[in-house]
């Protein structure tokens, strides 16, 4: 009797033994394909991460890409003839182009053509130029910023430190621009400024004369008066107002 329960016994452990193998070969399927799985889905996650740090196509534009974008002179500068327009066309590169405006007056640029520049800011070029393309592009955003300035100069000489021409970019007083110039020299005389303006309605210069004291120390600020382009400031030396016959 015991040699047949013993019998039983071995044979019944012959028969789990495949089973025991088919179930752990399982185990080991299923932690891979878990696996698998894991691994898919962390990719799927990663994709979707970098995705949504890439700014949306048709939303806001990042602060930091508007202040890259932002104009490099006051909104109120006056686009010139010769100016060098920088046009950025957000998340379009196609379309966007460093120019200089023409004689005549306009800039060439991709799909719309030529555009009238002269006369306006540049955010009044940027507003026009973002109307236009909406006809071609899905929510455009257009930025003109100022890459050089050609058409609007005042001339500062005689008794400054860096006396020359210089861009006249934003609204400038007859201070600032002396400032802009370095500053008087040790013989400069400051009370005898001259400063050359071309008219407006009649051929010619006018001549005007400001007084640094008279400005600073007095009630003078009128004579602090705002730059206009084309302006000629110049500052004599202490002989030539001293000796005016030399």
């Amino acid at each position: 009797m015991i040699r047949t329960i013993s019998a039983f016994a071995f044979l019944f452990s012959i028969l789990l033994a495949p089973s025991v193998a088919f179930c752990e070969s399982a185990s080991v399927l299923s932690v891979g394909a878990a696996k698998s799985l894991n691994d898919g889905a962390t990719t799927t996650l990663a994709a979707a991460g970098e995705k949504s740090v890439q700014p949306s196509k048709d939303g806001p534009v990042p602060p930091q890409v508007m202040e890259k974008l932002s104009n490099a002179v006051s909104s109120e500068y006056i686009i010139g003839a010769e100016d060098i327009l920088e046009i950025t066309v957000w998340r379009n590169v196609d379309l966007s182009k460093v120019v200089q405006v023409r004689p005549d007056g306009r800039i060439s640029m991709p799909i719309i053509r030529d555009i009238m520049a002269v006369g306006k800011t540049p955010s009044q070029l940027a507003e026009e130029m973002t109307n236009k393309l909406k006809e071609y592009v899905q929510n455009p955003v257009v930025a003109v910023s100022l890459n050089q300035v050609n058409s609007s100069n005042i001339f500062v000489l005689g008794e400054v430190k860096n006396p020359g021409r210089y861009p006249l970019k934003s609204k400038t007083t007859l201070l600032q621009g002396i400032t802009i110039a370095g500053g008087f020299t040790p013989i400069a005389a400051r009370n005898q400024i001259v400063i050359f303006r071309f008219t407006e309605n009649a051929p010619g210069m006018k001549r005007l004369t400001a007084s640094y004291d008279e400005i600073v120390l007095r009630s003078g600020i009128s004579e602090n008066f705002e730059l206009k382009s084309g302006d000629t400031v110049v500052v004599p030396s202490e002989a030539m107002v001293v000796f005016p016959g030399r």
